[in-house]
């Protein structure tokens, strides 16, 4: 079944050898300068790039960014020699990159004032608070890169495959906000692309030792790199625990928030075109925008019907249309 579903996904004419994939994965050997040198000046365009089209929160400055940027072929060469089992530089340059691209990007905060609210910037707010969706993604990404550079016909998906998984993107993001000091936001983009690395490195590994298994009846004596996967078992954990927690954190806060809406408008339902805007979650306090053109309903109304709606001690804030904010309480207090 296995051997089929390779035979399938890996047809025997189309298999590049892995020594093949060594020279283009392998910044240190061959013409090793010229490789470094490209790989170091297109990885200093793409974070320039990257930074100019997340402060300006342009959407296809990004992507261009994403395209140009080299940063997968290390990673790929980290599960390459894993299943090798061989000593390589990968890492070296893969590490040394993000802490290039952070730089970029806290050197690009410094033209953003400190009172810019960095969630205001779509760019910004899609790449700080990750989720397990966004690992499945970066999963089967991952598999598409691996898949077109294990095979001859479908190299032309990579540029695909370079703007569906976001590597200098989320550097940038985490550079941009520690220099805003906002580490909590770097912190969550941070995540978000250790677990795309990860997810290209496991994606990797798996195709990469398909590549190298031999047809049936032919004798293979390399062992199976079960440490190398051993250890990115352990490190997907790590990422997975975080992700698992903010999915699971971002869908209760989803629920609380329309809860919190279905409660408003049954308060303000006996106030003559009085509306609920939007309600919102700030700092673990809930924020109820509403426009009224007369005097609003008793808050203690408002935090009864909230009861049981939501978790009891949240702070709840009325901000009404005309200036006026009304600090209702905590729920159950």
């Amino acid at each position: 079944m296995l051997g089929h579903l390779r035979n399938t996904v890996l047809p025997d004419r189309q298999r590049r050898s892995l020594d093949s994939l060594r020279e283009d994965l392998d910044l240190s050997s061959g013409d090793s300068r010229a490789k470094q040198s490209a790989f170091w000046t297109m990885l200093t365009l793409s974070s320039v790039i990257a930074a100019g089209g997340i402060l300006t929160d342009s959407t296809a400055t990004v992507i261009g960014a994403m395209i140009i940027a080299p940063l997968s072929t290390p990673i790929m060469g980290i599960s390459l020699a894993a299943v090798q089992r061989r000593a390589s530089t990968a890492a070296t340059f893969v590490a040394l990159g993000c802490l290039l691209v952070i730089t970029i990007g806290a050197a690009a905060s410094l033209v953003v004032p400190h009172s810019y609210d960095l969630l205001s910037n779509g760019q910004i707010a899609g790449r700080t608070s990750p989720g397990l969706l966004d690992l499945i993604a970066a999963l089967a990404t991952g598999f598409a890169g691996a898949v077109a550079l294990a095979r001859k016909d479908v190299a032309a998906v990579l540029p695909g495959v370079a703007i569906a998984i976001s590597l200098v993107p989320p550097l940038v993001v985490a550079g941009v906000c520690a220099g805003q000091q906002s580490w909590w936001l770097a912190l969550g983009a941070l995540v978000l692309f250790l677990s795309n690395l990860f997810a290209l490195v496991f994606a990797g590994m798996v195709v990469f030792a398909a590549l190298g298994t031999p047809s049936p009846g032919v004798m293979h004596c390399r062992r199976s790199p079960r440490r190398a996967y051993l250890m990115l078992g352990l490190l997907f954990t790590a990422v997975l625990l975080p992700l698992a927690a903010n999915t699971v954190a971002t869908v209760l806060l989803a629920n609380w928030t329309s809860q919190t809406r279905s409660s408003a408008q049954r308060w303000l339902s006996h106030t003559p075109g009085a509306e609920v805007i939007s309600v919102e979650a700030q700092s673990r306090t809930l924020y109820i925008h509403v426009r009224s053109p007369g005097g609003l309903p008793p808050i203690s109304d408002l935090l009864s019907a909230l009861e049981g709606q939501v978790p009891n001690g949240i702070p709840i804030v009325v901000d009404a249309t005309r200036g006026q904010q009304i600090r209702a309480g905590k729920v159950g207090g």
